[in-house]
C-alpha cells in the first residue's frame, strides 16, 4: 500500500495535523459517510484483505529462508543431514505422542462378499478414545499378504462414502488387505450435535482445535497418532506381511497419509491424493485449511508440505493430483521437483513419482489406476491395474456401532475431553514453574505472541472533516505495523476537551460512532475521541477469507490458523497497531496529555497485552472482557469470536487473569467479564479466577449496555 502516497496531495506531519489550533466551522451534513478509504480509489476493495495479507508476508518471508536452506543441499550427506533436522522439527511441531496403551480391538460384525471380507471393528488408539474402523480381506490369499491404511478425506460420514468405497474396495480384489478408518469428527466419531458445530467435518476438527492450538498442541497429533495406531493394529493381524505397509487418503486423508508416512517409517509406500502442494501456493490461493492440515508454529520452523516426502525419502512415494484441484497443482509440481533433488541425492530417484489428471478435487480413473499400479509394484502384489466395477455397501451396513455413533454407543473420550486433560496437566506443570521463576510476563508475551515493537515514526494521512452540531469528525490513515493502514476518526467537541479517549470496540467504529452509540455520547459529554478501525475489524475486516475453509459462525478461524502457523498472533499485530495509535496520540498531544482506553468485547483480550507490553495509558476500561483463555478450552460449546484474540499455545505461560493482576488496580476498571460461551461470570467466580480481592481489583457486574457511558464516565474523573 505504499503506492497510496502518490494519491495524496499533501502528507502533513501529525502534530501540526491534529493540533487544537486548527479552527473549523460546525455544519451539519444530511448524509455521513464514516469510512475512510473509500476516497482512494486505488485501494478501495483491498483494505479488508489487509490483515491476511501481512501474515502472508510473515510466511513468505520464512518460505523464503526455507527455501535458500533446500538450494544449498546438493549431495546425499546434505539431504541426510536435512531429513534428521526436519525429524526433529516435526517432533517439536507435532507435540509429543503418549505412551502405547492396549489396543482392546473389537470385532462388532463381519460381511461376506464373494471374494472378500470385512470385519467391522474399533480399537483404543488411547485408553477410551474409540476409532471405528473396517478391515477388508481377500479371501483368496496365499500367505502373509502385503496392507493398506486408507484415510478418508473429509467426508461427513468417513470412509463410507461410495468415492472413497470405490477405491477401497478395488485395492481388496486386488488382493490388499486393507484398514480404513474414521478420522476423529467424521463418519461414527462425530463429536457434536449438529446446534453446537454445523454439519461439516472441517468444522469438526477446527473447533476443537483451535482449543488445541491455545493448549499449545497441535491437533494434528491426535490424528496421526490415530493412524499410527492403525498400523499397529494391522501388526496383529496374521493375514499381513509386516514389511509391506502402504498409506492412501485423499483431500483430508491425503493430509493425514503424508503426516504418518514421514512420522512412521513402517510405512513402506504413500499415495497421498488430492493434497500436496506448497504453503507458497495455498497460502495465495484458498488459503489455510482445517485446524490439523496446520502445524504449530510450522512455517517459522521452515517445515513446508514437501518435507513430508523429503523426509522419508527415498521409499517410495506416489503424489497423486488434479489439474483444477483445490489445492494448486503448480504448487503439487514444485513439491515433486524439489522432493525428486532428494531421491535424486539419496540414489532412487526412479521411487519418487507423480500423476495428475485434468480434473477437480476428487479421484480420476487415470489417477486411481496410477495409485493401484503404484501399490502393486512397491508392495509386490502384481496384477491388473485395471479399475473394476464394485458394489456399494449402504452407509448403515458399515455401521460398527449399533447406533452409527462412538458417543451414543461407546461413549468415550473426544477431541475436547483430551484436550481438557492435557491442558489440566500443563496446568499445573506451569503453575510449579511459575512458583520456581521470576520469568518477566512481559518476555514470556512477546515469546508466545510474536509481538515485535513497530518503528515509531508513522506517515498519517488526513482524509477529511465531517460536522454534527456539536463536534467535528476529522478521518485519518496512518501506517499499520507492515504495508497497510488503519482508519480511524478523530471525534472532538466544540469546546476544548480536557482528556482523551481510545475507543476499541469489536463492531467496527463505523458502528461506534453513529448517532446515539456510545463514542457519541461520550464525545457530546466533552472527551475528544479516538476511534480506529484494528486489523480484522470494521473496515479492515477478515475479507480474503470470509468465504474461506474452517468459517464456523461468520468467524474465519483458518486466518488465524495463518498466524499458528508463521508464530505471528493476531494479538501481536493489534497490540502492536494500538501501541502505534497511543504514540501517535501522545506525540499530537503532548506526553503529560491524559490518556484513557475503553476497548468493548474481543478487542479487550488484545489491548491486555498492549498494556502490559506498554504502558500507554492513564486507565483502562474492559467492557464485556474474556476471563480467561482457559476458558475457551474449558467450554465446550466456546463462542469462536474468541479465537481471534487468543494465543497459540498461551496457556503454558500466562493467561488473561495474569495480565489482568500485572496491570496497577487503580488504573484498570472492568464491567461484565465473560466466559468463553459469552455468559456473564459471577462476583466469586471472578475474583477467585482474577486472584484479587474486591479492595484492589475494580470490577462491575450485570451493568446495562446503555450504562456503559455512565461507568466510563464515572471512572475517568
Amino acid at each position: 500500500m505504499m503506492n497510496l502516497f502518490r494519491y495524496c496531495k499533501k502528507v502533513i506531519l501529525f502534530a501540526g495535523l491534529l493540533a487544537y489550533s486548527i479552527s473549523f466551522p460546525y455544519v451539519a451534513v444530511a448524509q455521513e459517510d464514516l469510512s475512510v478509504f473509500p476516497y482512494w480509489s486505488y485501494e478501495e476493495g483491498s483494505p479488508s484483505k489487509s490483515l491476511y495479507t501481512h501474515l502472508c508476508q510473515w510466511a513468505f518471508a520464512q518460505l523464503q529462508t526455507r527455501q535458500q536452506a533446500i538450494e544449498k543441499l546438493k549431495t546425499k550427506a546434505d539431504w541426510e543431514k536435512r531429513q534428521a533436522e526436519v525429524r526433529a522439527k516435526l517432533k517439536k511441531i507435532v507435540g509429543p505422542f503418549p505412551a502405547k496403551t492396549p489396543l482392546n480391538p473389537v470385532v462388532t460384525g463381519t460381511i461376506q462378499r464373494e471374494d472378500f471380507t470385512v470385519e467391522k471393528l474399533y480399537f483404543e488408539s488411547r485408553p477410551q478414545y474409540y476409532v471405528t474402523a473396517a478391515l477388508f480381506l481377500p479371501k483368496n490369499r496365499s500367505g502373509k499378504v502385503p496392507a493398506i491404511v486408507y484415510c478418508s478425506g473429509h467426508s461427513y460420514n468417513g470412509f463410507r462414502q461410495e468415492a472413497y468405497q470405490r477405491i477401497i474396495l478395488n485395492y481388496v480384489k486386488k488382493g490388499f488387505v486393507v484398514l480404513a478408518f474414521d478420522p476423529i469428527g467424521q463418519g461414527e466419531r462425530l463429536q457434536y450435535d449438529d446446534d453446537v458445530v454445523k454439519k461439516s467435518a472441517v468444522n469438526e476438527h477446527s473447533y476443537p482445535g483451535a482449543q488445541s492450538f491455545i493448549a499449545g498442541l497441535s491437533p494434528a497429533n491426535y490424528f496421526i497418532w490415530d493412524g499410527i495406531r492403525s498400523v499397529d493394529y494391522l501388526l496383529t493381524r496374521s493375514e499381513v506381511d509386516p514389511a509391506r505397509i502402504g498409506i492412501a487418503g485423499r483431500s483430508g486423508g491425503a493430509t493425514q497419509s503424508a503426516y504418518i508416512a514421514a512420522l512412521d517409517d513402517r510405512i513402506v509406500a504413500a499415495a497421498p491424493e488430492c493434497y500436496i502442494t506448497t504453503f507458497d501456493k495455498l497460502l495465495r490461493s484458498k488459503g489455510p485449511q482445517d485446524a490439523e492440515q496446520n502445524l504449530l508454529y510450522g512455517l517459522e520452523n521452515g517445515v513446508d508440505i514437501p518435507d513430508y516426502l523429503e523426509v522419508r525419502a527415498p521409499k517410495p512415494t506416489l503424489i497423486v493430483a488434479t489439474t483444477m484441484d483445490i489445492f494448486s497443482i503448480q504448487g503439487a509440481r514444485d513439491a515433486y521437483q524439489e522432493a525428486r533433488k532428494a531421491y535424486q541425492a539419496l540414489g532412487k530417484a526412479d521411487a519418487l513419482n507423480m500423476v495428475e489428471d485434468d480434473a477437480g478435487h476428487e479421484s480420476t480413473l487415470k489417477n486411481r489406476e496410477a495409485s493401484y499400479a503404484f501399490f502393486q509394484k512397491y508392495l509386490n502384489n502384481p496384477g491388473s491395474s485395471a479399475d473394476l466395477d464394485v458394489e456399494f455397501f449402504k452407509e448403515k451396513e458399515l455401521w460398527v456401532t449399533p447406533t452409527g455413533l462412538v458417543r451414543n454407543s461407546l461413549k468415550g473420550e473426544t477431541l475436547f475431553s483430551l484436550n481438557q486433560k492435557y491442558t489440566q496437566v500443563l496446568l499445573d506443570e506451569t503453575k510449579k514453574q511459575t512458583a520456581a521463576s521470576q520469568k518477566d510476563l512481559r518476555e514470556k508475551i512477546i515469546a508466545l505472541t510474536g509481538y515485535q515493537k513497530p518503528p515509531s515514526s508513522k506517515a498519517v494521512i488526513f482524509c477529511g472533516r465531517m460536522h454534527r452540531a456539536q463536534y467535528a469528525i476529522e478521518k485519518y490513515l496512518i501506517k499499520g505495523a507492515g504495508n497497510y493502514y488503519l482508519p480511524f476518526l478523530w471525534l472532538k467537541p466544540k469546546s476544548k476537551a480536557t482528556k482523551t479517549l481510545l475507543l476499541l470496540d469489536e463492531r467496527g467504529k463505523n458502528v461506534t460512532a453513529k448517532t446515539g452509540e456510545w463514542a457519541d455520547q461520550l464525545v457530546q459529554a466533552g472527551y475528544q475521541i479516538i476511534l480506529p478501525d484494528l486489523s480484522g475489524t470494521g473496515e479492515l475486516g477478515t475479507g480474503y477469507l470470509k468465504e474461506g475453509d474452517s468459517v464456523i459462525d461468520g468467524i474465519p478461524m483458518n486466518l488465524w490458523f495463518t498466524g499458528v502457523l508463521t508464530h505471528k498472533s493476531l494479538v501481536a499485530v493489534r497490540a502492536e497497531e494500538i501501541e502505534i495509535l497511543a504514540d501517535a496520540i501522545k506525540k499530537s498531544m503532548g506526553p503529560n496529555h491524559p490518556l484513557a482506553v475503553a476497548a468493548l468485547g474481543t478487542l479487550t483480550s488484545d489491548l491486555l497485552h498492549s498494556a502490559v507490553l506498554k504502558n500507554s495509558f492513564d486507565q483502562l476500561v474492559l467492557l464485556n472482557p474474556l476471563i480467561s483463555y482457559q476458558s475457551v478450552v474449558e467450554e465446550k460449546q466456546y463462542k469462536t469470536k474468541y479465537v481471534l484474540s487468543a494465543v497459540a499455545g498461551a496457556l503454558s505461560a500466562y493467561d488473561l487473569p495474569d495480565l489482568v493482576t500485572a496491570l496497577p488496580a487503580a488504573k484498570l476498571l472492568l464491567i461484565n467479564p465473560v466466559d468463553a460461551s459469552g455468559k456473564a461470570v459471577s462476583p466469586e467466580k471472578a475474583q477467585l479466577i482474577y486472584r484479587n480481592n474486591k479492595a484492589s481489583l475494580n470490577i462491575r457486574h450485570d451493568v446495562k449496555p446503555d450504562a456503559y457511558v455512565a461507568e466510563i464516565k464515572g471512572w475517568l474523573r
